[in-house]
């Protein structure tokens, strides 16, 4: 197995916001002996699928929760998370007949924590906001042709009505997310901050 980085850089609509930040092209993660070769066409090729796969779901997603927010406001948006989040999910991981994830180091949900390895990931995107750098995805690529692919959820200022501090998240919304999340761990963000990440697993095609 082997993880690549693709030096090839998208527009990325996925997760909260893009960051406004320099390109990452340098960061590397050496492969592991006896991995298999694959072509730098093929790495751009995993990248577009992953991140299709990602920003489709997102998509889904956003549409219907930002839809909620402006209709009945965000008391009913985090209700609609709680509810609908997961079905929706399935539905696309169903459709694009891969496994999707959304995890976070911080989950509002413990269904969403991040395992060791995701863990890792995520402190690697830290670090690359920290230094500057617009993250890169990361792609695994393991025996058998199936792929991991991870990319960053980054936060803007929509996501702070209910991630942020108390100055953003009114005490309404606030005793919502304590009833519904009672060991919920996602508040306290800022913008452009690393709050989680999707973690897809997918066939190669």
């Amino acid at each position: 197995m082997k993880f690549i980085i693709p030096s090839l850089l998208l527009l990325v609509l996925v997760g909260c916001k893009d960051s406004e930040t320099k390109t990452n092209t340098t960061k590397q993660i050496p492969a592991v002996k006896n991995a298999t070769h694959k072509t730098t066409q093929n790495q751009k090729n995993l990248e577009v699928i992953g991140l299709e796969y990602a920003q489709t779901t997102q998509q889904a997603l956003g549409k219907q929760l930002v839809g909620t927010i402006h209709k009945k406001g965000t008391l009913a948006a985090l209700k609609f998370c709680n509810i609908q989040a997961y079905p929706i999910t399935d539905s696309m991981a169903l459709k694009h007949k891969a496994t999707i994830k959304r995890v976070s180091d911080r989950p509002r949900n413990k269904a969403n924590k991040a395992n060791a390895a995701e863990l890792e990931y995520i402190k690697s995107f830290k670090q690359d906001i920290v230094n500057g750098i617009t993250p890169a995805p990361l792609i695994k690529e393991n025996m058998g042709d199936t792929v991991e692919f991870y990319y960053p959820i980054i936060t803007n200022a929509m996501c702070l009505q209910c991630h942020g501090t108390e100055k953003e998240v009114n005490p309404e919304t606030l005793a919502v997310i304590r009833s519904l999340y009672p060991q919920d761990m996602a508040l306290g963000y800022g913008t452009n901050e690393v709050r989680g990440m999707w973690s897809i697993n997918f066939k190669e095609q």
